[in-house]
């Protein structure tokens, strides 16, 4: 009996964690990290906002790209929701290699925006694997 207990209890230490990691791989590639139509609203930070008025595209040009980028993920935040902000810095981060330095800090101010629109527990729901954890680090702050 006892061998018997031993022998199960090697396997499953074994098979579990093996197991555990698949399901999560497959888990996370199940999940579809961007919304409907984010490739027709691919945001840049060298991108015109329609809605903003005429003197701010001249204003734009002076500021970096990394600050035009965080006004229009912030803005987006408070129209839309976290996550479609946070998706929209992951692609802009993608076609401008140049803003991952700022990666970190930008996903840090969505983090402490969002808990300021929507509270620490739903702010955290949104969070994303963009910029390694700056968003929750951003929520966090927030909390304390």
């Amino acid at each position: 009996m006892n061998y018997t207990a031993r022998r199960i209890g090697r396997t499953l230490a074994l098979v579990l964690p093996v197991v555990l990691v698949l399901s999560g791989t497959l888990a996370v590639t199940h999940v579809s990290w961007t919304t409907q139509g984010a490739s027709d609203s691919t945001l840049t930070a060298s991108a015109s906002d329609a809605s903003a008025p005429a003197g701010a595209d001249a204003k734009n040009k002076r500021r970096a790209p990394e600050e035009v980028l965080r006004a229009k993920l912030l803005s987006e935040l408070r129209e839309k929701d976290p996550g479609i902000a946070l998706t929209h810095l992951q692609q802009a981060v993608r076609e401008r290699p140049s803003l991952a330095e700022h990666c970190v800090s930008l996903a840090r101010s969505l983090g402490e925006a969002a808990v300021r629109a929507y509270g620490p527990n739903r702010a955290q729901s949104f969070a994303r694997p963009v910029c390694d954890t700056a968003y929750a680090t951003g929520v966090a702050s927030m909390q304390g």
